[in-house]
């Protein structure tokens, strides 16, 4: 608990030997500061063992709020300063959330609506919200309490960051991603990006209400899960990747063993049959690392039906490829790219991270035997999601991997208040793969590949 003080008064230089911007020196410090530290230091002097033995969080946040309102009504006097009870209760939710929460974050954490919180340094905190991202007025202290707070949440998962290490990547509790990046590498101060993930997981019936899918495309894309169809979720950053994953993993059916990796495991599956994988990143010595493609061989020793990787970056995009072509259909990941072909190109340049020496047109047939059908999402100016591409995979002509769009959303325009109007619509004509839903019995509506779906 001690390394939660950081001495405010301390004089500082403006930068330092690295030429680093340091911002804390140019902020004065208020009589509401001093108030909060002069608490802060009491609490932690003088806190009785029994709050912190305490492992009901509900419990231990009351006892020590009390403990906190306490001090306060305490320490008030000593440095002459008067308090309303609003911020009363504004200081001892703060000291709490430094305590045992995330800081000054913590509020953003528990809002609902807000998607993404981005911490710029200490002082300059953004989070989107419905797809636009805000000036929070929110701020940290100073740089060292950044780092508490990184600290806190890289510790529990066993990861570390610091000089050596100056960048991690992790998750909350509740699973949300998170990314922490420190001086040198970043000279704005100690910086988070936290990508959070609603309490509830949201269904397919909820993307079609958002208006990220047709009814129609979601009763073909829940098609193919069942008939086990290799499937590639492309799109953007913070296009909503995961939670598209998340959702198309729901349809796989509950007898079926389903192994995970993932960097930070934040897959959010139901099914009762689910092993989930992490990579681990080396230890202090630089010993210890279990990367990607460990974790995809590993996983093909543990008789899986369904394979499903969070995300592939690098070379581990030719073990997933050769998953998917030795038994184990149904496979699914996801990867950065902003169209359908895009993302093609992008795995071959994956393949070749592998360190094969394999040619161009082996990685491609490798790519069109194994891939069936590309997911594309796509975050639009206006900040909604949506899927604007399904797209099949239907094989090689000559060197050239051949594709077909199923489904694509065409844009006609933007209404008044910015917001972009058009559809998705099928484009008319029958994937080659649809033979595999009359084999698994499946029957899907003869209008489906039809251009009747409206507009919003």
């Amino acid at each position: 608990m001690g390394g939660l003080l950081s001495r405010l008064n301390e004089e500082k230089k403006s930068t330092d030997k690295s030429g680093i911007l340091d911002v804390t020196s140019t902020r004065e410090i208020t009589g509401f500061e001093r108030l909060k530290e002069k608490v802060h230091t009491k609490l932690i002097d003088d806190m009785p063992p029994s709050i912190m033995a305490e492992t009901n969080m509900d419990k231990k946040r009351s006892l020590l709020r009390d403990r906190i309102l306490a001090v306060v009504a305490e320490e008030s006097p000593k440095v002459n300063i008067t308090l309303s009870q609003r911020e009363i209760d504004g200081l001892s939710q703060s000291l709490l959330d430094d305590m045992i929460g995330f800081g000054p974050i913590q509020p953003l954490l528990e809002e609902e609506d807000i998607s993404e919180v981005m911490v710029n340094g200490p002082f300059q905190i953004y989070y989107e919200k419905k797809g636009k991202l805000v000036l929070s007025d929110i701020k940290f202290k100073d740089n060292d309490h950044v780092m508490r707070i990184i600290e806190r949440i890289v510790a529990p998962i066993g990861r570390r960051i610091d000089e050596s290490v100056p960048y991690v990547d992790a998750r909350l509790p509740d699973g949300s991603r998170v990314n922490a990046i420190i001086p040198p590498l970043a000279l704005n101060g100690p910086t988070i990006t936290i990508r959070k993930f609603k309490k509830e997981a949201l269904g397919i019936a909820d993307l079609v209400r958002f208006g990220t899918l047709t009814q129609e495309m979601a009763e073909f894309i829940e098609a193919c899960i069942k008939v086990r169809l290799n499937i590639v979720v492309s799109g953007g950053t913070g296009s909503g990747k995961t939670t598209t994953l998340n959702i198309l993993s729901s349809f796989i059916p509950e007898d079926e063993r389903i192994i995970t990796c993932e960097d930070a495991a934040e897959l959010q599956l139901r099914q009762p049959h689910v092993v989930r994988l992490e990579t681990r990143p080396a230890n202090i010595e630089g010993k210890g690392e279990v990367a990607m493609r460990d974790l995809i061989k590993n996983t093909l020793r543990m008789r899986p039906e369904r394979v499903i990787v969070g995300e592939c970056r690098g070379g581990e995009a030719l073990d997933m490829l050769q998953a998917m072509n030795t038994g184990h259909d149904g496979s699914l990941t996801t990867g950065h790219a902003n169209t359908p072909r895009d993302m093609l190109a992008r795995l071959e340049t994956m393949v070749l991270m592998a360190g094969m020496d394999l040619p161009v047109r082996a990685i491609r047939e490798q790519i069109s035997s194994a891939v069936h059908l590309i997911v594309q999402q796509s975050r639009l100016k206006d900040g909604s999601r949506k899927i604007t591409y399904l797209t099949e995979i239907q094989g090689m002509e000559g060197d050239k991997i051949v594709t077909q769009d199923i489904f694509r959303f065409e844009q006609s325009g933007v209404d008044e208040k910015g917001k972009i109007i058009g559809r998705l619509k099928p484009t008319g004509i029958r994937p080659k793969f649809a033979s595999k839903f009359q084999e698994f019995g499946i029957k899907l509506p003869p209008t489906i590949f039809t251009d009747t779906a409206k507009g919003w």
